[in-house]
């Protein structure tokens, strides 16, 4: 069914790599309904570009960019990473002070997770060549201070918008929600995953489809779903997965709520994660009282090392096999 312009009550967003749009087809996919726009960009630094092979200049950048504005878009974001080869602090804020002459909406600031036993292709970076852990804080430090000095407020997990975009809005609102997809002002929707590797959300389960295409179009061609796992959540999971979202969407935790809708206690319930918080308030990383936890202005960078704490699945050396934190 086509949305159209005359259906903007829900979020049709899609991700464009701006190298294979231009404004003409930006345009037919407004007209299909879609009205969000998310633009892979990653760094505009040419040593960068080599390496990582996405060459990719700001005046493709900028057409589709702009493009999404004239035919109506309601928001475009712009993703950059750092972490690649060859970055430095000084490389990076040159390529995000370029893209904010541009003006986008919202900003996704994500760190590299160089992890080439999952993806095979990350072989080919030299993880010589990449920067030190002490120089992606950096990056992540001068970039942040950047997009605050020029007006986004910091969203958390990596995202920035202006004051007077929706997410910024709901955050304020405490009506903000994230799922495994991103941030969104529709809280409580099931989510649908079409195409090979997506993912859907349905009531309380789970379930991924075939990684491969071909896979994929043998179970669709034979009238099958193409899901091949998934799982259903207890209500356990739903507990802590409704703890870690008020944190990430809000930074801030009442108990009272969580007892109101749950039917716990709790400070008891959760007694061994709110010991495990103790060194993180020693770290002003939060503040704890005997009603709320909120995170600070330092924690929301590590908003993720926080909700790791009421992650029950989440074992000792886990974190070996997931990119780093910073």
């Amino acid at each position: 069914m086509r949305a159209g312009y005359d259906d903007d009550s829900g979020e049709y967003s899609i991700e464009i790599d701006p190298r294979e749009a231009n404004r003409e087809s930006v345009k037919l996919l407004r007209q299909l309904g879609f009205n969000r726009m998310s633009l892979g960009v990653q760094d505009f630094d040419e040593q960068v570009q080599k390496a990582v092979n996405r060459i990719q200049t700001q005046a493709q950048t900028f057409e589709v960019l702009e493009g999404a504005r004239e035919a109506g878009f309601m928001s475009v974001n712009v993703d950059l990473i750092y972490g690649l080869p060859f970055q430095t602090e000084k490389g990076f804020i040159k390529t995000l002070d370029r893209v904010l002459e541009a003006e986008p909406d919202r900003f996704s600031i994500f760190n590299y997770a160089h992890m080439p036993a999952l993806f095979p292709t990350q072989k080919k970076m030299n993880e010589a060549d990449m920067p030190s852990a002490d120089e992606k804080l950096a990056i992540l430090h001068a970039s942040t201070n950047r997009l605050l000095e020029a007006g986004y407020v910091y969203i958390g997990m990596d995202h920035f918008a202006k004051p007077d975009d929706e997410l910024a809005v709901a955050q304020r609102n405490e009506t903000l929600y994230r799922n495994f997809q991103g941030y969104s002002t529709h809280a409580d929707c099931d989510l649908v995953g079409m195409g090979a590797t997506s993912i859907s959300l349905i009531d309380n389960t789970y379930a991924q489809n075939r990684k491969s295409l071909q896979e994929y179009y043998d179970a669709i061609d034979a009238g099958h779903l193409a899901v091949y796992r998934g799982v259903q959540l207890t209500e356990d999971d739903e507990l802590r997965r409704d703890v870690i979202t008020r944190l990430i969407s809000h930074f801030h935790l009442n108990f009272a709520k969580l007892d109101k809708a749950w039917n716990i206690r709790f400070k008891e319930y959760f007694a061994k994660e709110l010991q495990n918080l103790a060194p993180m308030v020693t770290d002003g990383l939060i503040t704890l009282s005997d009603d709320d936890i909120y995170v600070t202005a330092k924690g929301r960078l590590l908003i993720r090392n926080i909700c790791m704490v009421f992650d029950a699945y989440l074992k000792a050396g886990t974190e070996n096999r997931f990119s780093k934190v910073i």
